[in-house]
């Protein structure tokens, strides 16, 4: 199957470019995309730990079974306000 990827921010400035197309086995989950985007694009390693994952405007867990022609967006974390 094959998903497309959606970096933001500090993510697409480490991968080069904003979105990535992926292929993965029929069954794969979100940990299993990280696992392969790791691989694939080592750079992204460092930031993809604290990375939050989205589908369909939901945020998913690892577990998540991902499905052909998904898009996966992985946001950065925020903090601040007073």
């Amino acid at each position: 199957m094959e998903v497309r990827v959606r970096l933001v921010a500090g993510l697409s400035q480490l991968a080069g470019r904003p979105r990535l197309q992926v292929r993965l086995d029929d069954g794969a989950t979100v940990g299993d995309l990280l696992r392969t985007l790791e691989d694939e694009h080592p750079a992204l390693a460092k930031g993809l730990p604290s990375a939050l994952p989205v589908v369909a405007g939901s945020h998913v867990r690892k577990t998540e079974a991902l499905h052909d022609g998904d898009e996966v967006s992985f946001l950065s974390p925020v903090a601040g306000g007073s």
